[in-house]
């Protein structure tokens, strides 16, 4: 327990931006100061308020969701301080009793996984509020026909509460709090996508409300056979994940469970062949609503996987990891030539997404801790990236009102710091050493290798064809001649540079100094393997042949050499020695050996 309510507390502040924004009465008698009611050519009555006013009051809706996605990040970074990598797994534990004749709680905590997770959600709200100033603005759009009045008040009311949802179901320890989460977290997203996308935004919203709905319908079967499982015995039920960590099922209903919460987590996240409905939304979607569904909601679906499948159920993880290893390598390939193809560039974007998640499920069911510590650096890095790159991406079709790749060029030339920072996302998406997905792409493709060779070689591929479809992107729409369309381009903004510059430096600051992240993602990740009783491979020890004169030799306990009476007779001969750490197996390499493999004699 805590005594401060820090994850209620973070989760709430949203929720109560959103309250305020919601009771700001939409129209007022402010509106017609100076000037009266409007009223129409007709004289049949008054319209809409006057466009000044109304901007105004839109003014007020954006500047409180900003305030209160800022104080979110404080409040969230001030828990992050306190949290403590090598204490209990789960920290800040709040724990009430919500419907105690079935076992539900209002359950809440965090470790190092979930903490990171909430930490980026943080991060990429204001930056998403600050790039979506103007995205529910009356003729804002981009849409070719003028369509209803969309509300302003309402898209950043949705905003602050997809935030709260988000952060429950990163938070929550109670199976049936997360489901809870889980559901409703769908609710503002398919409005964002349905009333405030573009093209054919109400069939791409009801496509990602169906299959997100057919997946958690799946996960609510498998959710109450954990309850009907943990009654056993004359036990009172549970929903506590701690408790259900615990239980003991037979072989056949763990692999059924697990099938019920993997297929669920395959579509959020979503994992090819399940990933149909990502395309399609994120396209329809504004650029912001597109980081939120891409960067933050589809991470949903790998924490689910590495939190809920393997923790729940390990021995089933077990036996279908070859299963989802194939499925993570076809989404790396094929997300990745599909993109290639593209014309239009968010749906572009989206097809890099589905290769990146493919090597996040590769990172997890590995079994590794370099792959999966990677595979959830990986999820922040991605959300970042894939943030960055949408964002700019707006920023061009906002200008150029059009997502046709082909109708960009020489944008370079007008716009070169806008360019500049495309190119940043860019590398960073193809995982560019010196940005933070290099170190995370890394991680897993090592962690990867340790086990599963050909799976790490397929995946390497990847990694070439990333560079392919991204290198390709930014010739087409940034070098060459300045195409007419493009003439004026106007670089970024102030307001722009703000949305997008914490992104890039971000990006730039984890790809040299990852280790904060990764100190607290490392507890999280070697508990998580010791639920399910996987460790890392042991790499070969030396022949006894190799053994000789020159050879390395081990040495004693927590790495202290042996006393020089247990060495063997040839540690004694003259040269100089120093001791040597490799990968945590300290030895003494004579200088002599080093000088022979170069063909000198010492």
């Amino acid at each position: 327990m805590t005594s401060f309510p820090w994850l209620t507390v973070i989760g709430a502040i949203p929720l109560a931006g959103a309250l305020v924004i919601a009771i700001i009465p939409a129209s007022g008698s402010d509106d017609s100061v100076g000037s009266g009611p409007a009223t129409s050519p007709t004289g049949a009555g008054p319209t809409t308020p006057p466009k000044s006013a109304r901007a105004a009051r839109d003014l007020v809706f954006k500047q409180v969701a900003l305030v209160t996605s800022l104080v979110t990040l404080g409040v969230t970074i001030a828990m992050a301080v306190k949290f403590s990598p090598n204490g209990p797994r789960f920290q800040f534990v709040q724990v009430y009793q919500w419907i105690p004749q079935f076992g539900v709680h209002y359950a809440v905590g965090v470790d190092g996984i979930s903490l990171v997770l909430i930490g980026m959600t943080a991060v990429l709200m204001p930056v998403v509020i600050l790039a979506s100033w103007h995205d529910a603005d009356p003729g804002q759009h981009g849409d070719s026909a003028p369509g209803p009045r969309r509300s302003v008040k309402t898209y950043f009311v949705l905003m602050l509460v997809l935030q709260t949802m988000v952060i429950g179901v990163f938070a929550a320890i109670d199976v049936f709090l997360f489901y809870v989460f889980f559901e409703a977290m769908l609710i503002p997203m398919y409005f964002m996508i349905g009333s405030y996308g573009v093209g054919q935004r109400q069939y791409a919203a009801v496509k990602f409300l169906l299959y997100s709905l057919l997946g958690g319908l799946l996960m609510l079967v498998a959710v109450i056979a954990l309850y009907v499982y943990s009654t056993q015995g004359g036990h009172h039920g549970t929903f506590l994940f701690t408790q259900l960590t615990h239980l003991a099922l037979s072989t056949n209903a763990g692999r059924w469970l697990f099938l019920g919460f993997f297929i669920a987590f395959a579509i959020k996240a979503p994992l090819w062949p399940f990933h149909t409905w990502l395309p399609d939304a994120a396209t329809s979607a504004q650029p912001g609503a597109a980081v939120l569904l891409v960067g933050v909601l589809d991470k949903v679906g790998t924490f689910g996987m590495i939190r809920y499948c393997l923790d729940l159920f390990p021995a089933a993880s077990r036996y279908f990891t070859p299963l989802i290893l194939t499925l993570a390598v076809i989404g790396v390939l094929y997300g990745a030539v599909v993109a290639i193809g593209q014309a239009d560039i968010k749906r572009l974007i989206a097809y890099t997404s589905i290769s990146h998640f493919g090597l996040i499920a590769l990172g997890i069911f590995v079994l590794t801790s370099q792959g999966q510590a990677g595979a959830t650096l990986y999820m922040v890095n991605h959300g970042f990236a894939t943030g960055a790159l949408f964002l700019i991406a707006g920023f061009m079709i906002a200008r150029r009102r059009s997502q046709r790749i082909a109708d960009y060029g020489g944008v370079q030339k007008v716009a070169p710091v806008l360019a500049g920072l495309f190119l940043i996302s860019g590398l960073a998406g193809l995982s560019l050493p010196g940005l933070s997905t290099f170190v995370s792409e890394f991680l897993v493709l090592v962690g990867t290798f340790t086990r599963y060779r050909g799976a790490a070689v397929a995946a390497t591929v990847g990694i070439i064809l990333a560079a392919i479809y991204i290198l390709w992107l930014y010739q087409r729409t940034m070098t060459g001649p300045v195409r007419p369309e493009t003439e004026n381009f106007p670089d970024l903004k102030a307001r722009e540079l703000w949305a997008v510059g914490p992104l890039i430096a971000l990006l730039i600051v984890f790809g040299f100094v990852p280790q904060p992240l990764l100190n607290i993602i490392n507890p999280a990740v070697r508990q998580t393997l010791a639920q399910v009783h996987a460790t890392d491979p042991v790499p070969p020890h030396p022949a006894p042949a190799v053994l000789s004169r020159h050879a390395v030799t081990p040495a004693g306990h927590n790495g202290v050499p042996p006393p020089a009476a247990a060495l063997p007779p040839a540690a004694a001969l003259p040269g100089p020695a120093r001791p040597v750490h490799v990968a945590g197996l300290p030895a003494l390499v004579t200088a002599g050996h080093r000088l022979r493999q170069k063909g000198t004699t010492p």
